[in-house]
């Protein structure tokens, strides 16, 4: 039976970074692997984003679209059929930060998925310095991701406080006790990992820890579901072809991600293409030598703005919140 990995995480966390390092460490370990997109939107960012890890002994695939629940439920099943006929030993599946974790268990407990798959490891990704004032919908989305997981691997710890960390893991909590679920979650900070928590910089993880995640399998917990549909509490807005400056893009997104008339914005990602005689003469006209340089990534939470050179994209910024007021962003975006 082909193994499954699912790697959750709220948005931002850190999901396709993380992806990146454990796929290198599985492949580097001689597993053939395919690598599952697995996103409610059309606009296939993090696969782009994970290209370079396409060969001989790693693959691809994504669900494109798929916006309606049960149309995104058929061609995740129909997808995990066709990928279980491809030899993989490993499959990673990478849900959007939004997802409803038990559809992942649902479907592999069908036919005849349920014969071709074994649930390998649930991962989540917790950034370590997790917003606080989350509403209860994004409560229990980060509550179902950790509820399973048989570890929690915190992003950005390098960066982060013992304080900060140590009240991630209790926010954590806190979201676990507001479903009735009974798992807990806890973190030694004397540098010390406990058995289910690991906050280390991630560039230097070593093998053992890579070992200790591949094996830490996951744990059917139950909680209590709410009344609403977590999927259709948040929106993702698409804006196809900002023109603007990199300078100019991180002042929007810091406004975007700071001014409440914006409404709750989680995150913000993208591409976007900048001329190489940029006129505030910063970033890109220091690295153009050639237009593979003339794309650029953001890749946004309050926490934390990056923007860096990439060699592909595709001209689109991607704002993901709750209650997001569309003229109010497109008037930082100026579009």
């Amino acid at each position: 039976m082909v193994k499954i990995d699912l790697i959750t995480g709220f948005l931002g966390s850190g999901k396709t970074t993380f992806i990146r390092k454990y796929a290198q460490y599985l492949m580097d370990a001689g597993n053939n692997i395919g690598i599952l997109e697995n996103d409610y939107g059309a606009v296939n960012v993090d696969m782009m984003l994970l290209q370079d890890l396409m060969g001989e002994n790693c693959e691809l695939e994504m669900i494109s679209g798929g916006c309606d629940k049960d149309c995104h439920r058929r061609r995740f099943k129909t997808k995990l059929i066709a990928m279980g006929m491809c030899g993989y030993d490993r499959v990673i599946v990478e849900p959007s930060g939004i997802f409803d974790v038990d559809e992942f268990f649902d479907i592999l407990h069908e036919e005849p998925l349920n014969r071709w798959y074994q649930i390998g490891n649930v991962i989540a990704i917790v950034d370590s310095k997790l917003e606080r004032d989350l509403s209860e919908e994004a409560d229990f989305i980060l509550a179902s991701e950790v509820a399973d997981a048989g570890c929690i691997v915190m992003s950005k710890s390098q960066d982060a406080s013992p304080e900060e960390i140590q009240g991630t893991i209790e926010h954590v909590n806190q979201a676990l006790e507001k479903v009735h679920c009974s798992r807990r979650f806890h973190c030694e900070m004397n540098g010390v990992d406990t058995a289910n928590v690991i906050h280390k910089n991630w560039d230097e993880m070593s093998k053992e820890d890579f070992d200790r995640i591949a094996s830490c399998g996951y744990v059917m917990a139950s909680y209590r579901k709410p009344e609403f549909e977590a999927e259709g509490a948040f929106t993702s807005l698409y804006f196809m072809n900002v023109k603007m400056t990199e300078k100019e893009l991180r002042e929007a997104a810091e406004k975007i991600l700071s001014d409440p008339e914006c409404g709750r914005v989680f995150r913000m990602k993208g591409f976007m293409r900048v001329d190489s005689d940029s006129e505030d003469g910063s970033g890109l006209s220091a690295w153009a030598e050639c237009d593979r340089r003339q794309w650029i990534e953001l890749n946004a939470t309050k926490n934390e703005i990056t923007i860096r050179p990439l060699h592909v994209g595709q001209e689109v910024l991607i704002v993901i919140g709750e209650e997001l007021h569309e003229e109010k962003i497109k008037s930082y975006l100026k579009i």
